[in-house]
């Protein structure tokens, strides 16, 4: 008997839509229907159940589709029709719109792999005290990401020294150079250089900054150099960022295409770079350039928050269980009721947190108590401006321990980050399962105390 079952369902029409499908079942085990489409923003993927698969026929993408469906065994009773199941996945790669694959990396230098700003922070305030000026903060966060001839100009303008800008970068060279080899990398800076160098990623260096004072900064960073495949400087390029000519020339020397690169970035500047080129981008803006977070593809508090397998490139292979080994972290201070007391944003001391020190992180107090395993949540708050935020307690969750007149701090390993989600604030408090996953790797030999503490 030829009989009709009426049906409606939702099902796939390509890896990126669904649509609502109209249709009937024949007595015969056959099924026609009209699936009107509707977009979806994902890619999903597709489950067959075992007796029923469906056959698409697409008439136009931006009609309804005429469906096909019967069973491999016609001799089986009528069922109702199995639509598939939906999941959110991955790219699958059959998408005629997928992104092209991210086959090399372009990292920015100071701001984003060296704290090269905190260490030279007091620079330009002992230069303009020689001339009797003050150093207005404000002016300096516009400034970040700049050419050396920009900033020249913009100083000598600002604070109207009797200099011209070449006599103003003459005389103040020398100061910053004394400075860059208290340059810290900043944390996941290492880590990240050697893991992409190790699986044989072009990676190159694109900083504002000459080519000689690039060359020079690095010096003191072991093995960063031989890791370059391409090192360019603003100076090697028609023009400096924000416009994509080092971008795109650092592409060029990798021969790959732009659209196949990643920059990793801190400044509003970069990012606009990255953007004009072509590229997709990744900011881990200091507090001065939290602007950047709205142009750039994805936005990280620290490089140690960066999963290069989201962007297809191979996965970090260096945690110890839960936790990460960390190059040490260093800073003293007092703690008063679970939090550091004294964490000052204008100190001109090396041993300041830049803003990309942030997370959850373990290691050591040193004290004249004695020496106490801890926890640290460094986070930043926004009230009136942005806040360095310390909590700290000792392994076994008590802070009584941490409350001597001053304490050193070591710390070496990572927990986590943070998830900001939108709000003026980290959620930086300390959870038992760090407490539990601090104290346990404490006990590893990776995870001891370091010999040259820096204080």
């Amino acid at each position: 008997m030829f009989t009709r079952s009426p049906w409606v369902a939702v099902t796939l029409y390509s890896p990126s839509g669904i649509g609502i499908n109209l249709g009937f079942h024949l007595s015969h085990g056959e099924s026609f229907s009209l699936l009107f489409p509707i977009p979806i923003p994902f890619p999903i993927r597709i489950r067959i159940p075992v007796l029923s698969f469906t056959i698409i026929l697409p008439l136009l993408p931006t009609i309804p589709f005429i469906i096909y469906s019967l069973r491999p065994n016609q001799d089986l009773p009528i069922q109702p029709f199995i639509p598939f199941l939906l999941l959110p996945m991955e790219d699958t790669g059959l998408n005629n719109d997928a992104e092209p694959e991210i086959s090399a990396v372009i990292l920015d230098l100071d701001g984003t792999l060296l704290n090269t700003e905190v260490a030279s922070r007091g620079v330009l305030r002992e230069f303009l005290a020689s001339y009797g000026k003050v150093l207005i903060t404000d002016n300096e966060h516009r400034r970040v990401g700049k050419t050396q001839k920009e900033s020249a100009i913009a100083i000598v303008k600002n604070y109207e020294l009797p200099l011209t800008p070449e006599q103003l970068i003459a005389q103040i060279t020398p100061m910053y150079r004394s400075k860059w080899k208290d340059a810290k990398a900043l944390p996941g800076a290492n880590r990240l250089i050697r893991h992409l160098h190790k699986h044989q990623v072009p990676l190159a260096l694109a900083s504002n900054s000459s080519r000689e004072y690039i060359e020079a900064k690095i010096s003191y960073q072991k093995g960063w150099k031989e890791c370059f495949s391409v090192i360019l400087g603003s100076d090697q390029v028609p023009m400096g960022k924000p416009s994509p000519d080092l971008f795109l020339e650092g592409a060029k020397r990798m021969a790959v295409d732009s659209s196949e690169c990643l920059v990793i970035e801190d400044s509003l500047i970069g990012v606009k770079a990255a953007k004009a080129a072509g590229m997709k981008v990744v900011v881990v803006p200091s507090q001065s350039e939290a602007d950047s977070a709205a142009l750039a593809d994805f936005v990280l508090h620290s490089l140690l928050e960066f999963q290069p397998e989201l962007w297809g490139l191979p996965k970090f292979d260096d945690w110890v269980d839960k936790a990460l080994p960390v190059d040490p972290i260093f800073f003293d201070g007092q703690v008063i009721d679970g939090f550091l007391a004294d964490c000052s944003e204008e100190d001109d001391s090396p041993n300041v947190l830049p803003d990309q020190v942030c997370g959850v992180f373990f290691g050591w107090a040193v004290s004249s108590p004695g020496d106490f395993k801890v926890v640290a949540s460094i986070g930043r708050e926004f009230s009136s401006a942005f806040q360095t935020k310390i909590q700290l307690c000792s392994t076994d969750g008590r802070v009584e321990h941490l409350s001597a007149d001053r304490m050193h701090f070591a710390l070496v390993g990572y927990i986590r980050g943070f998830s900001s989600k939108g709000s003026k604030h980290l959620n930086s408090d300390i959870s038992e399962n760090d407490v539990s996953i601090a104290k346990s790797a404490l006990e590893l030999p990776i995870f001891r105390y370091p010999v040259s503490n820096g204080l």
